[in-house]
């Protein structure tokens, strides 16, 4: 799909809007689904019944740099987001909707860090400072000292951090691979990942839990592909503040049907760590435009 320069900023916002409404949709279900299936088992059916949509796009995919290597670097990633959606799975079932989604902005604070350490990015100032404000906002949705906390809470932290290998390794596969093929690759070795802590807690699903589970899958793979319409339509600092719209539509369902209550705080710290994501995206845009300002006049 093609947008005009004119357009495309409004498309890469509408497109982010609605890949925020599925995104949610998706934690409904996964919180109508209840805590009696067990999160690695919920996340197996998950991904199992995602794959099925995947198939025509995998008839029509090949590898065109087969190797040892990539097959590892496939294996490290799918070990890594398997431990993510086990992790998210958990807090989901555990904790409010609210928390899981603010806590989950901190994900692209771990890969500003991670690009540093593993692929030899500068960790300037700003990136510093960005990453000290968004574990300040993360230590006000939790008050340490201040309540007690769930194991789910500590959970859905490291859970942030192992979704940030996982887009690392994504964004290091995709300069050579096709989007097409990290979905699959993501979603054949996440099923393979899961299958076995799935089969060590099994419960027999209800049809109705496989019915919400496959609406979970749905709407999760239908949500991926906007996002994909958002990046190509937009740029990151257009559509990254839209995103924050899931933490908004977020307390409000918790609020109106799951009595969780409106807490302040959560809503203050997703804040603080959204407006610091939002922070590295805008700075690196303006470098970037610099940068190619700059080679155009030597040019």
């Amino acid at each position: 799909m093609e947008f005009s320069k004119k357009t495309a900023p409004y498309a890469g916002v509408f497109w982010m809007f609605v890949t925020g409404v599925l995104f949610v949709g998706v934690t409904v279900l996964v919180k109508i689904n209840g805590t009696r299936i067990p999160a690695a088992e919920a996340a197996f059916l998950r991904y199992i019944l995602g794959f099925a949509f995947l198939i025509p796009m995998l008839l029509k995919t090949r590898i065109t740099r087969n190797s040892a290597r990539l097959w590892g670097l496939f294996t490290i990633r799918g070990f890594a987001h398997t431990c993510g959606i086990i992790g998210w799975f958990y807090a989901m079932a555990n904790i409010s909707i609210a928390e899981v989604t603010a806590l989950s902005y901190l994900s692209p604070i771990f890969v500003t860090l991670g690009a540093a350490v593993f692929l030899g990015e500068e960790l300037a100032l700003r990136r510093i400072l960005a990453v000290m404000t968004a574990l300040l906002g993360s230590l006000i949705i939790l008050r340490p000292g201040f309540r007690t906390l769930d194991p789910a809470h500590y959970g859905m932290m490291v859970t942030a951090v192992f979704f940030a290998v996982s887009y690392l390794l994504g964004k290091y596969l995709s300069e050579d691979n096709s989007p097409a093929l990290l979905v699959i690759m993501l979603s054949f070795f996440v099923s393979i990942g899961l299958a076995p802590v799935a089969w060590s807690v099994w419960i027999p699903p209800t049809l109705n839990e496989v019915v919400i589970l496959g609406g979970v899958a749905l709407l999760a793979t239908t949500g991926h592909y906007t996002m994909t319409l958002a990046f190509s339509a937009a740029p990151i600092t257009v559509t990254q503040p839209v995103s924050f719209l899931q933490l908004v539509w977020a307390v409000l369902i918790g609020a109106l049907f799951f009595g969780e209550g409106f807490d302040f705080w959560v809503v203050l710290g997703g804040g603080i760590i959204m407006g610091s994501v939002v922070f590295i995206a805008w700075r690196e845009a303006v470098l970037e435009r610099r940068l190619r300002a700059a080679e155009a006049s030597i040019g």
